[in-house]
């Protein structure tokens, strides 16, 4: 059995609240937020629950960590997060000073940590973020291709029922 790093400590955290958005039917999505050792916010997609564009893991987990220190400076802080963060949360990560972010795995499609764009390390921002990649990326990417897998099963067959019943 090998000794976990720091790094994968944390992402198996952020990876436990990926699992409780897909519990809800979200796209599964944690963050953690770590201060001096200790987990200080925590996060996961809640956008269809909530109902609400903002509810993205990084935004709650920034949040929730702001809240428990007392300062919307997060400077001494480490964000761990399943997927690369998107524009949103890129911009939020560097308006709350984060020094840096810890990724599981790319997101091509929105990712804004490298992948269409790179925000965290802007050179016209007062802020630049240490960016580590693929921290158990196989894992982080698994989950998500099984819930898309999942899910575009799950809509073939509802519509092959909606075809049958006529809908």
């Amino acid at each position: 059995m090998t000794k976990l790093t720091i790094d994968e400590k944390y992402m198996k955290m952020a990876i436990k609240q990926a699992e409780k958005a897909r519990e809800l039917g979200e796209v599964p999505i944690g963050c953690v937020i770590v201060y001096d050792g200790k987990v200080i916010g925590r996060g996961y997609n809640r956008r269809n629950t909530d109902k609400n564009t903002l509810a993205h893991a990084e935004i709650t987990a920034i949040n929730k960590a702001s809240k428990k220190i007392g300062d919307w400076r997060l400077e001494d802080c480490t964000l761990y997060v399943t997927l690369e963060p998107c524009q949103m949360c890129s911009g939020a990560i560097v308006q709350a000073r984060i020094p840096k972010v810890v990724i599981g795995c790319d997101n091509p499609k929105a990712g804004c940590a490298g992948s269409i764009l790179n925000i965290l390390n802007h050179p016209a921002f007062n802020h630049q973020v240490e960016t580590v990649k693929g921290v158990l990326e196989a894992e982080c990417s698994k989950m998500l291709k099984d819930f898309f897998s999942d899910l575009r099963k799950r809509l073939k067959t509802e519509r092959e029922e909606n075809k049958k019943s006529g809908r």
